[in-house]
């Protein structure tokens, strides 16, 4: 069966240089963050890091979702969910601030790194979907 629209990936010219610089940006971004609530850092000097970790992580999964249609419901999606929460959850436990930024880390370190057949696996289709992708 041929795969269909939505699980094929769709070609943008440059793709590579700007997921790269997103990446980078991002990497950037949460690093200041990370340190910052690891050495104790007051929340409002840290907030800059915050909006560049969530701009630059918003604009790395759009992109995905505009070239890959099915990348949400690949388990490489569900983590950025899932990294997505963790974040949003230091609002909600202050005190648990470091463990929940270490574990999106985690997190985000496992899913970069997987074999492709657990990164582009589909929950919904329950198959690996798209891994031909190239950028």
């Amino acid at each position: 069966m041929a795969p269909s629209r939505w699980e094929t990936p769709r070609p943008l010219p440059g793709v590579r240089p700007l997921r790269t610089t997103l990446r980078t940006a991002h990497t950037l971004a949460f690093a200041a963050l990370y340190g910052g609530h690891v050495y104790g850092i007051a929340a409002e000097r840290l907030r800059p890091a915050l909006v560049a970790t969530v701009a630059s992580g918003l604009a790395l999964m759009a992109l995905e979702m505009y070239r890959t249609p099915v990348w949400p419901v690949q388990l490489r999606g569900l983590a950025a969910f899932a990294k997505l929460a963790l974040v949003a959850a230091v609002g909600l436990w202050w005190n648990a601030r470091v463990a929940l930024l270490s574990a999106a880390i985690v997190i985000g370190g496992v899913a970069s790194h997987m074999p492709g057949r657990y990164r582009y696996y589909s929950v919904l289709h329950g198959r690996v979907v798209g891994a031909t992708e190239a950028g």
